[in-house]
């Protein structure tokens, strides 16, 4: 009988260790980018975007970090000299409630933005309703605006 006990709880023991690592989740923290100047770069993230700078915690020159809300956070980093190579497909993307005063924005701006496609100021809609736009920052990183959840 003990051994039956003892058989059941280590069972049991390595099935909710098991269970408890199935359940494990991952949220998103922050994104680095790889910039030629980060005070450039940083300039364009505070003007177009208009994202606050917090504290760079690594406290190394050459890198600044932006707030994207909810405790997410955007990483230039500039320390690193190696080229810069990209696609549309490697992007990632910013939800806003004001998407038409955003677009009005860029284009009082005169920045350039796109549909996926790559027709120049034209807005992507999506078949679920969904507007969304592209756009590259000085580094060529290109960045996805969209409406989901407006």
């Amino acid at each position: 009988m003990k051994k039956l006990s003892l058989l059941l709880l280590v069972t049991f023991s390595v099935f909710g260790m098991v269970q408890a690592q199935e359940t494990s989740t991952f949220t998103f923290n922050h994104i680095s980018l790889s910039v030629n100047n980060v005070n450039i770069s940083a300039q364009f993230y505070k003007e177009i975007f208009n994202l606050q700078e917090i504290t760079n915690r690594t406290e190394i020159e050459g890198i600044r970090w932006f707030s994207l809300g909810e405790g997410k956070e955007l990483h230039l980093i500039s320390v690193i000299k190696e080229p810069i190579t990209t696609n549309k497909a490697v992007h990632f993307a910013l939800t806003t409630s004001n998407f038409d005063d955003f677009i009005i924005n860029l284009e009082t701006m005169n920045i350039s933005y796109s549909d996926w496609p790559g027709t120049i100021n034209k807005i992507n809609l999506r078949p679920d309703g969904v507007k969304q736009i592209y756009l590259q920052d000085p580094d060529g990183y290109w960045i996805e605006v969209n409406s989901v959840g407006t």
